[in-house]
């Protein structure tokens, strides 16, 4: 008899504006919860489209807490009683955890889940989503959109993810993935990309960065209309196209607000996402906590040096526990 097998992965999709990418990050999703699979999705791109590709309503859409607003109770709740922390406002986005900080779960119930995340019923299942937020009237010309995924990124710093459970992240569009640390939170990056000069810009991009980061990278295809798109996109991106979508009525009469369940998605598109999970699934072999932890240290001793101890008036190196590892040994009941 054959074992289940069962994962836990950290999934993003990335790619240039217009590549489809928020719609094969809801696809994704779908899939997972059709199975069943326990999943946390974010939308941090900028465009914040993710909700409405899910099927909420553009009110619904709207009404979701934005995680960036909740910062403070964030960085309050991951804190803990982590004695290197000396207080939730000398925290920065890439603040590591250490021993005594409370780190958050896929499956469970929390402050942070209570007021940023919201439960979408979705093809027989259900999931949690979490949205970064817009750009607001008084962010003009007076921020920058990486501090609004600072939340992500900091969850994401604290989060483990236990047995057949999912974290997927719809990142923002381009080389933009790259302003942070964040692109190496995962065990794989799915790049979307269309067969045009453009579609696969980014990809070169993302495979230069990826590569000094041990990053996974595979290329999903689409809008693939015919043999010679198919050439082109192996021709550009070689062993690292994965697999290609083709055009999609589902997909359009979701997209004019009429979603069909999602059983009855082409089989070629069900097909494809099918090996999409089955990557995603592989590359779960080669996670490595420990290297992971390291990245982390990594980026936020980067920021530190080039802004986080000048905003914060405060030696943020000590906030690195030298022996902790994050992963699923660490996540221990917290109190309180």
């Amino acid at each position: 008899m054959n074992r289940l097998r069962y994962v836990n992965m950290k999934i993003a999709f990335v790619g240039k504006g217009g590549s489809g990418k928020t719609t094969l990050s809801s696809l994704f999703i779908r899939s997972l919860a059709a199975d069943g699979r326990p999943v946390v999705a974010v939308d941090a791109d900028i465009n914040q489209h993710l909700g409405a590709a899910l099927g909420l309503s553009e009110g619904e859409a709207a009404a979701l807490p934005a995680l960036g607003a909740h910062l403070p109770l964030i960085k309050d709740y991951v804190r803990g009683s982590n004695p290197r922390i000396a207080s939730a406002a000398a925290m920065i986005k890439t603040t590591p955890p250490g021993e005594g900080s409370r780190l958050l779960r896929v499956v469970e119930d929390n402050p942070v889940y209570e007021a940023c995340a919201r439960r979408v019923p979705l093809d027989g299942g259900e999931i949690r989503l979490m949205a970064t937020g817009p750009f607001t009237e008084a962010d003009l010309g007076v921020a920058c959109y990486h501090s609004k995924v600072g939340a992500v990124e900091l969850c994401l710093n604290h989060l483990v993810d236990g047995r057949d459970e999912y974290v997927v992240v719809d990142m923002t569009a381009g080389s933009d993935s790259f302003a942070s640390g964040m692109f190496t939170r995962f065990d794989m990056t799915f790049l979307v990309a269309e067969p045009t000069r453009k579609g696969v810009s980014v990809y070169r991009q993302y495979k230069e960065y990826a590569r000094d980061f041990g990053v996974a990278l595979k290329v999903v295809g689409n809008k693939v209309q015919d043999e010679t798109d198919l050439e082109f996109l192996r021709a550009e991106v070689g062993d690292d196209l994965l697999v290609t979508l083709s055009h999609s009525d589902w997909v359009r009469a979701m997209e004019k607000g009429r979603p069909a369940p999602f059983g009855e998605l082409e089989p070629v598109n069900r097909a494809a996402l099918e090996s999409v999970k089955a990557a995603a699934e592989r590359s779960y072999d080669d996670r490595d906590w420990a290297r992971y932890t390291r990245q982390m240290v990594h980026f936020h001793l980067k920021n530190a040096e080039s802004w986080g101890n000048a905003k914060t008036g405060a030696d943020l190196a000590a906030q690195v526990d030298p022996s902790f590892v994050l992963g699923e040994s660490a996540a221990v009941p917290q109190p309180g």
